[in-house]
């Protein structure tokens, strides 16, 4: 590379030295400073260890009050949400800002349903009578949401849409997150026009939901058998693949986000642990073996947080291919939440296995979110499909911000 250069090196510096501001994605503002210390300061008093292992057995297992609190008193569920539909009218990067925040706090509730998958969609989807109405209230936290429609790592497949029919729907899903205490289920099923995406009342005649087992108990799963239960239309068979794919990329980022904000604490811990933790008369974080490990976690997370921010701007803006984007940030994000969860355990020895810690309950989450949308491996293979097996002789247009 140095001998390809070296007969131009004055060129080189210009084009890599001399870039005009307007090549850059976003740059934080100062009301995205704001908003992150809000989330911040709202997490710390009403999320954390100790308050996930109080709804890990309670029923619902999240605080409605709380929940609520998000949606009216900071307004975090309807960022993205247009003004005219009862929302703030904010970007998918303020809605990043938050879930991150909300992600190191161990939030929780339903916002892998309502905020990453069930209020992008219905932002997408065209106005009507049961789309607004439901926004409206997703938005402000009267009701929450599950998102009950099949993927094949993040990307729609309509061939494994498993319930029919139209005003009445029959069929089932399966291993729908948030759905244990849903108030609305959004679901894709196939009718005489195609797949189409509806809206169902958790709590109508023939709506059966069966509580699963979980791994991480703070994100509850359960089965759904639907035995003419009564719909309403949000997306027809002529929008719907569009809506559901929107939907499956913002929460695609959305859960990077998070786990970009659970990495964070858990590498914070890990560092200030490493300070203090004395062995052999020296703090562990001067042996080279520690060091090199919090070092690499520190590396994985940056880039999964530049993935994951252009991601969220990538997919506001429209420039970029959010499918490429959204699979980017969750090959890295899954990957170094995974990576700094198994080391945070390593780093605090004996006390990081133990059930009084912390840190297992963020392990179990990393593990059930990097199943979630796709794995990390699954995502990797995406990108490898797009960028290498492509007819086109140029690179996509990632990262260029043109």
């Amino acid at each position: 590379m140095a001998e390809e250069f070296a007969d131009q090196p004055d060129k080189t510096a210009e084009e890599f030295a001399d870039q005009p501001d307007s090549v850059a994605e976003y740059v934080f503002s100062e009301e995205q400073a704001q908003l992150r210390a809000s989330v911040r300061k709202f997490g710390t008093e009403n999320f954390g260890e100790a308050k996930a292992r109080v709804q890990m057995e309670s029923e619902p297992r999240f605080d409605r009050k709380v929940w609520q609190r998000l949606g009216t008193e900071l307004g975090v569920l309807g960022l993205t949400v247009p003004e005219s539909d009862g929302g703030f009218g904010g970007t998918l990067v303020d809605q990043a800002i938050a879930v991150e925040e909300l992600g190191a706090a161990l939030a929780t509730g339903p916002l892998f349903g309502t905020v990453y998958l069930a209020i992008p969609a219905l932002v997408a989807a065209s106005a009507g009578a049961a789309r607004d109405d439901l926004l409206g209230a997703l938005a402000d936290g009267t009701r929450t949401a599950a998102f009950a429609v099949p993927d094949r790592s993040g990307a729609f497949d309509p061939a494994a849409v498993t319930v029919t029919g139209g005003e009445l729907l029959s069929g089932s899903a399966e291993r729908v997150v948030d759905a244990d205490a849903a108030d609305e289920i959004l679901i894709a099923a196939t009718g005489p026009g195609g797949v189409a995406l509806y809206a169902v009342d958790a709590s109508a005649p023939g709506v059966q939901r069966t509580r699963l087992v979980t791994l991480d108990l703070t994100r509850p799963q359960a089965s759904i058998e639907l035995t003419d239960a009564p719909a309403r239309l949000i997306a027809g068979p002529d929008e719907a693949e569009r809506v559901i794919t929107h939907a499956l990329h913002a929460g695609s980022t959305l859960l990077a986000a998070e786990q970009v904000g659970a990495a964070q604490h858990l590498l914070d811990l890990s560092v200030d642990y490493a300070k203090s933790r004395l062995q052999f008369g020296r703090p562990i974080g001067s042996f080279q073996a520690v060091k090199h490990r919090l070092a690499e976690g520190m590396v994985d997370l940056e880039h999964a947080r530049s993935a994951t921010y252009h991601a969220a701007w990538a997919l506001g803006d429209g420039s970029d291919d959010p499918a490429l984007a959204a699979s980017i940030a969750q090959a890295l994000a899954s990957a170094a939440f995974s990576r700094i969860a198994t080391d945070t355990i390593q780093v605090h020895g004996g006390i990081g296995f133990t059930w009084e810690h912390q840190a297992h309950l963020y392990l179990k989450r990393a593990t059930t979110d990097a199943a979630l949308l796709g794995s990390a491996e699954a995502h990797r293979n995406r990108i490898a499909e797009m960028v290498l097996d492509t007819a086109e002789p140029k690179a996509p247009r990632v990262a260029t911000g043109v």
